[in-house]
């Protein structure tokens, strides 16, 4: 069993930070920030419609009138109140606003299927529903023709429209309910339910997850310990707001007086250099999605520039391996004196290299990140070996994290002063991890692979009227069962190894983790998404969603037209498939302690790609493993026929 232990550095942070030890909810936070920063720039939505910038007295008074509304229409402490929208500034009013009237909000994105979102609204009682516009409330009349709520209101300034006798309002209305109204004083207690957040998941109805005001504080002083933001710093956000991983993020940056400015898919590559953020939260599908824009630029160059940006790039990965070496910051070495000594030696002949193509291309890479960037938080699934590569060699800091919607979600992260590449970081203050056997639950030796477990503030209540699936997450002891394997290295980083239930067993008996191996396979230029299959078989099988652009340029060379419109007939290709094959056995070999068991035998290409639209993505961009089996049974037989 680990147990954090605050560093100096830590100590130092928290000593910086905003001091917000002795509240009892997240909603006394934004009358204090208003108090230091009221002309501060809090939040910025700059494509919405309409635009809105909000100051931090502004954001605390919005806040307070909300709540005020509420109150007039009923609302009690712990009421229950669903809120489906997705990010704008008004979700953090609305969202606050609930909270400061004593409620609990059941929160999930407008994008989400209507079933699901009627199944929420009806599980957690709420007696109030609250949308992000007509064309959600649209969505959800089937769902709403015969609920008994208190009230409807929307989001937008939209003239609601509905068959109901209920009361409906938009978000105009009921601020001007509280307008000029004190709100009720509420007694807060660290203990009291604040949210309902339910588990996107990837198979069958969500659950519930109650996360109290404790677990929610817990994330601002964990933040807290690890980077002290300045006030007026920038941070760009993008993930889904509902989200934990987004939300406790938000509640931590504007608790210490930050600029944030709300983007999308759409904005973000123009609104990086447009805004010039200092920090940003991410998933890995994002920062891959910007490093196959720098790639597919790279080969857009004249042949001699190419082969130069190529020289740089090689040099800088053997420049960025020997500094982790000398700076024992090595995932895959523990090396001893001797072998530092060399590493640093050779850091010193090869910086040079590494500092020219900074000059000459790595500068130019990181404008188009706006330039500024302190370092980027990633979490919501593991990031593949070559993009921290890239990363740090074009100068980008990238600090992993772990957690789970259960934990609030972090639980551990990377420090800047500790960021061990590949790993996903140490524990938050408070947080205890215990790595045990599947079968007996008995703690391992320390560096063998078990099952993560989790004890700390974050940790949530249980699951809502569910108390089955609660004591089955969480022991008697306190300690929260993640489904996930993992191990920790001597210095106390975790390393997440796979997931419990994601593992492959082959018929030899060997367990397969396909995290790993996919994120290996995934340093192909020409692989753009890809799932392992292969339960009960003799060896792996994979489906691969290509990368077309990639693909179409290597076809040129070699005769063969790639139809980017209709691709099936051409992805069939013998010297397509030949290609893929050699790739995937090259990256799979390269992988840092591969097994002969990884090895991809059957493939399929795919002409369709997984996505939100299609059901095969979570929100958060993960592969919805059973729904991408469910979809693809047939094709994965014909694999290992």
């Amino acid at each position: 069993m680990t147990a954090a232990t605050l560093t100096p550095q830590e100590q130092s942070n928290l000593a910086q930070a905003i001091d917000y030890s002795h509240i009892q909810s997240i909603a006394e936070i934004w009358p204090i920030v208003a108090d230091r920063f009221p002309n501060q720039t809090a939040v910025e939505e700059p494509h919405g419609t309409p635009e809105i910038t909000l100051t931090y007295g502004q954001l605390a008074q919005q806040i307070q009138q909300f709540a005020a509304g509420l109150q007039t229409l009923g609302i009690q402490p712990q009421d229950k109140i669903a809120l489906f929208s997705d990010n704008q500034p008004r979700w953090l009013v609305a969202d606050q606003g609930i909270m400061t009237a004593g409620a609990v909000d059941a929160v999930r994105g407008s994008q989400a299927d209507k079933d699901e979102l009627g199944y929420i609204l009806e599980h957690s009682d709420s007696v109030a529903i609250i949308v992000q516009d007509q064309a959600t409330l649209t969505k959800l009349a089937d769902h709403l023709a015969d609920k008994d709520l208190r009230f409807i209101a929307l989001l937008s300034d939209e003239t609601p429209q509905l068959d109901t006798a209920t009361k409906l309002l938009n978000f105009k209305q009921l601020m001007e309910l509280g307008a000029g109204v004190e709100v009720q004083t509420v007694e807060y207690s660290r203990g009291q339910l604040a949210t309902l957040m339910y588990t996107s998941g990837t198979s069958g109805r969500p659950k519930g997850v109650m996360l109290s005001q404790a677990n929610l504080l817990s994330q601002i002083a964990g933040a807290c310990s690890v980077v002290h933001p300045k006030p007026g710093s920038k941070v760009m956000s993008i993930l889904p707001i509902w989200h934990c991983y987004e939300r406790t993020f938000e509640y931590f940056t504007l608790s210490q007086g930050v600029h944030q400015i709300y983007t999308s898919i759409r904005h973000v590559k123009s609104d990086l250099k447009s805004y010039k953020p200092n920090y940003m939260v991410g998933v890995p599908r994002l920062w891959e999605s910007i490093y196959e824009g720098v790639q597919k630029q790279f080969r857009e160059q004249p042949d001699s520039k190419q082969k130069l940006i190529n020289f740089f790039l090689h040099q800088s990965q053997r420049y960025i391996t020997a500094k982790r070496i000398a700076d024992n910051l090595s995932l895959n070495d523990t090396p001893g004196g001797f072998d530092r000594a060399m590493a640093s030696t050779q850091c010193a002949v090869l910086k040079p290299f590494h500092k020219l193509g900074d000059t000459i291309v790595y500068k130019k890479v990181r404008e188009a990140t706006g330039g500024n960037i302190n370092f980027v938080v990633s979490g919501g699934g593991s990031i593949a070996d070559h993009l921290e590569d890239f990363y740090e060699i074009i100068g980008v800091d990238i600090l992993g994290g772990y957690g789970l919607t259960e934990t609030s979600p972090i639980t551990h992260v990377r420090r800047p002063w500790q960021n061990l590449r590949g790993a996903d970081g140490q524990p938050l203050p408070g947080t205890q991890t215990r790595i045990v056997d599947l079968e007996t639950r008995q703690d391992v030796p320390q560096g063998q692979q078990g099952l993560v477990l989790i004890r700390g503030p974050q940790v949530m209540q249980g699951y809502y009227k569910n108390p089955e699936a609660t004591t089955k997450a969480i022991d008697p002891d306190g300690w929260f069962d993640t489904g996930d394997l993992g191990k920790i290295t001597a210095n106390g980083d975790l390393i997440i190894t796979g997931r419990a239930k994601d593992t492959i067993v082959l018929t030899n008996g060997e367990n397969i983790e396909p995290q790993p191996v996919e994120n290996a396979c995934a340093r192909s230029k020409y692989v753009d998404q890809i799932m392992l299959v292969g339960q009960d078989q003799k060896v792996l099988g994979a489906l691969i969603v290509p990368n077309l652009e990639a693909l179409s340029q290597w076809a040129a060379t070699q005769g063969i037209t790639i139809n980017e419109t209709n691709p099936a007939e051409s992805l069939s290709n013998p010297k397509v498939q030949t290609l893929f094959k050699q790739e995937l056995t090259r990256e799979v070999k390269a992988r840092p302690g591969h097994r002969p068991d990884e090895r991809i035998g059957p493939f399929t290409l795919l002409s369709e790609p997984f996505s939100i639209e299609n059901g095969m993505l979570t929100q958060t961009l993960k592969i919805k493993r059973p729904v991408v089996t469910r979809n693809y049974q047939n094709v994965i037989d014909g694999l290992f026929e």
